[in-house]
């Protein structure tokens, strides 16, 4: 053969692979019912110019009189990542047809596989044929067809196509797959950017149980398209059985909606309607639905679930003003205080939703939060006391800032925080077994800043020695009611401020030492850091004389042993000197086990106990700090490599060692069987509103049997009232292609206003085709978690 023809006919070759590869990839089944599927789209060959091409084969001939070069037996054909094997290759000069035959396999670079008899294609790509194409994808994806042809360059036919994700039976490859769609003609046409189906049906177990004459849907090409989505189901106690039917309309490449009609057999026909528009620096949603109730008396009486006609309204939009900061907001308007909840809309079905508009910024070495806040509170009681009585946030800002350069050789900072609330009812809580609670009515504004200085001292000895230097000053503006007033019955023991104005200002000084030492060992390692810190300043000014909203929820435990100042917000600070000691542990062992533990307990050394002072909510009464030596707080843990793990944290009370407070949690997982248990103990806090104690044990597992299923369930059980809060029992088969699980689930709802108690939630499916869902399917002792 002449060096040119050789050229050229190394050229011809390229080409087959890159014709191979557009006849026999081009057209996709799943794309019918995955419009974005990865795993499977249209190959184009990406070829990089200077690729070397080996050809191995017993044979090359050129037969110069019909102008065809052909190679046979056992051809191997590899170039730029793919390879292509077949008993016969051969390239008609004249026809300007190039074909392979006899055993055809074709491997390209991203793991796909293509098998034929033969494969005949024209050297523009245009025009092409293959028969009994099979096709395997890198992600185990089958497509099978009797032959394909492509046409015009343009469109892309299959006949008798079959496509599955599942594998084949290993003992009987001839049995039918779980499931597997099939069609008459698949056609794929290159300019419409569709994919047409004539005479589909869908077979499970080889049972056909849905036909349809023909479908035509976008290719993978197109990345949105209007159309019907997957219906959804559901059913419940007060609504019935529904049926969701999705619509989803593309306006414009930014923008887009849907629209989803839900009958209910017990409450008639819910519209819900969500649109959303990208814009070049953000995005926006409208969210609108509504309802008008056949039997509104199906729900508890005297509940805002009765109304009759009911609905809402929210937004929820972000935006990049800069690289640096951000603006957006998440409102919700809606009829009664428990419409969202009741029909399970997503992203507005919490038990409180907050409403918000922010501003964030976030620097090198600063951060700036700017946000205001409405709480929705969703409990259907007619009146919304709840919600009346929670504080309205306009607004909160909050801003850090780190210094660039040292200052003494240490690190700098400045926090500053505003806060302006308002709330429109008093609240208390009159406690027949220790002081009242209070919230009050009124508006408290709020402006505070602290400085604070750091350093880090390591002796030849590796000790660290973190000296520390803060200065926080609080300016307040009044106009709240007198806890005095509010209730015949409520009292307030505390020095109340009725005053317009207050500041207030705080001192700290701070000695930090630690000692973290490495003892080792054959087949361990272990870290051992001994902590003590000292912080001297004077007593909390105006302890209790002021509304406390920020510094409420307040649990003494390890993990904010060594905090400076241990409230949980601006509105109360830390006084007194105190002292924190304690040490910290982690083990890990050549044979896979892990430990970890924190131990250690508080000291008031001098000055007035801000934990033991009044407070309008009691923060920090029967906490473990109200006294001058704390409670003992610790946790720990140990990882084990059989799937065994432990974790506990308590407080034990600083006299006796009794339990006050923890939980500990037990988890176990291996291939076969998933459990947790949780243990929660809360001892009686009257002072805080709690008068009994709380323990609560919480319990989930999963077991595998056979080889696809399983079987799961969970409890939630009230130990000191005997009442199980959550059951739930499910079954679940998975397997590579196909996920089916259906659960019952059963909740007690404490206000006894929930639209449904118990509920029944199904899902099903088809790994690249879509899921099936009936009913709210979100158990979480379906998913296992090992802590």
């Amino acid at each position: 053969m002449a060096a040119g023809d050789r050229k050229t006919f190394s050229k011809q070759l390229v080409a087959l692979l890159a014709g191979a590869t557009l006849l026999s990839y081009s057209g996709s089944i799943p794309e019918v019912f995955a419009q974005e599927n990865p795993a499977i789209q249209k190959l184009q060959p990406k070829v990089q110019e200077g690729q070397k091409l080996v050809l191995s084969a017993n044979e090359l001939v050129y037969n110069k009189d019909q102008q065809i070069v052909s190679v046979t037996g056992g051809v191997q054909i590899n170039y730029a990542g793919y390879k292509l094997v077949a008993q016969r290759v051969e390239y008609n000069q004249k026809t300007g047809r190039m074909m392979a035959l006899g055993n055809i396999e074709m491997i390209s670079p991203d793991g796909n596989r293509m098998y034929s008899d033969k494969l005949d294609v024209t050297d523009d790509f245009a025009n092409g044929f293959v028969n009994a194409l099979r096709i395997e994808t890198a992600d185990n994806t089958r497509i099978v067809a009797e032959s394909g042809e492509r046409v015009g360059g343009t469109q892309m036919i299959l006949n008798r196509g079959v496509y599955t994700a599942c594998l084949p039976c290993a003992e009987n490859p001839e049995k039918p797959p779980f499931w597997q769609v099939k069609a008459e003609r698949v056609i794929q046409n290159g300019e419409k950017h569709t994919i047409r189906l004539e005479k589909a049906r869908f077979e499970l177990l080889g049972t056909p149980i849905a036909y349809i004459p023909w479908i035509e849907v976008p290719d993978n090409t197109v990345k949105r398209k209007s159309g019907f989505l997957f219906p959804t189901m559901s059913t419940s106690q007060n609504l019935g059985f529904g049926l969701s039917i999705p619509y989803y309309y593309v306006f414009s490449p930014s923008m887009d909606a849907t629209v989803t009609g839900t009958g209910y057999t017990e409450q008639g026909f819910l519209l819900d309607g969500e649109f959303r528009q990208r814009f070049e620096n953000g995005t926006h949603t409208l969210r609108m639905a509504g309802i008008n109730q056949l039997n509104p008396e199906n729900f508890t009486s005297d509940t805002s679930d009765q109304r009759e006609n009911r609905g809402m309204i929210a937004s929820q939009a972000e935006f990049k003003i800069n690289p640096r900061w951000t603006f957006g907001w998440d409102v919700m308007y809606q009829s009664d205080n428990n419409f969202s909840r009741t029909y399970n809309l997503k992203d507005y079905n919490q038990t409180t939703h907050t409403n918000q508009i922010y501003l964030t910024g976030l620097g090198k070495r600063n951060y700036f939060d700017l946000r205001s806040f409405y709480f929705d509170v969703q409990d259907a009681d007619p009146t919304s006391e709840a919600e009346k009585q929670q504080a309205i946030v306009y607004p909160t800002m909050d801003y850090h800032y780190v210094a660039p350069q040292p200052l003494a050789g240490g690190e700098l900072s400045l926090d500053v925080n505003l806060t302006n609330i308002s709330r429109t009812h008093d609240s208390f809580f009159d406690n027949p077994l220790g002081d009242d609670r209070f919230s009050l009515k009124g508006q408290t504004a709020r402006l505070g800043g602290e400085l604070e200085w750091k350093r880090t001292f390591v002796t030849p000895a590796g000790v660290l020695i973190t000296p520390l230097l803060a200065a926080r000053g609080d300016a307040f503006s009044l106009n709240v009611d007198d806890p005095n007033s509010i209730s015949g019955t409520s009292v307030y023991n505390g020095d109340f401020d009725n005053g317009d104005a207050a500041t207030r200002g705080m001192l700290t000084a701070g000695l930090e030492v630690r000692y973290p030492f490495l003892i080792t060992t054959s087949n361990s390692s272990h870290v051992i850091e001994p902590i003590a810190q000292v912080y001297a300043r004077p007593d909390e000014p105006l302890a209790g004389a002021l509304p406390n909203e920020d510094a409420q929820s307040f649990v003494f435990d390890a993990t904010n042993l060594f905090d400076r100042d241990k409230f949980s917000g601006y509105d109360r600070i830390e006084g007194g000197t105190r002292a924190n000691i304690g040490f910290q542990y982690t083990g890990t062992f050549d044979s896979g086990y892990k430990l970890h533990g924190i131990f250690g307990q508080s000291f008031q050394l001098a000055g007035d106990n801000s934990f033991a002072s009044p407070d309008l909510v009691n923060a920090g009464a029967e906490s473990g700090l109200e006294t001058s030596r704390s409670d003992y707080v610790g946790l720990g843990g140990i990882e084990t490599p059989q799937g065994l793990a432990l974790a506990a944290s308590y407080r034990l009370d600083e006299k006796d060692l009794s339990f006050r407070r923890g939980d500990f949690t037990a988890g176990f997982q291996n291939d076969t069987f998933q459990s947790q248990l949780i243990y929660t103990h809360i001892t009686k806090q009257p002072d805080y509103g709690l008068l009994e104690d709380a323990d609560e044990l919480q319990t989930k597992a999963s077991v595998k049997f056979k080889d696809y299923w399983s079987i799961f369930g969970g409890i939630a059980w009230d130990l000191n009232n005997d009442v199980i809060a959550r059951k739930s029992i499910g079954l679940s088969y998975e397997d590579e292609c196909t996920i089916f699980t259906i659960a019952y689930t059963d909740k007690r709802d404490l206000s006894d206003e929930s639209a449904s108690d118990w509920t029944i939630g199904a899902k099903l499916t088809f790994r690249t085709l879509g899921d099936i869902n009936v009913g709210n399917f979100d158990d979480p002792d379906k998913k296992i978690y090992n802590n």
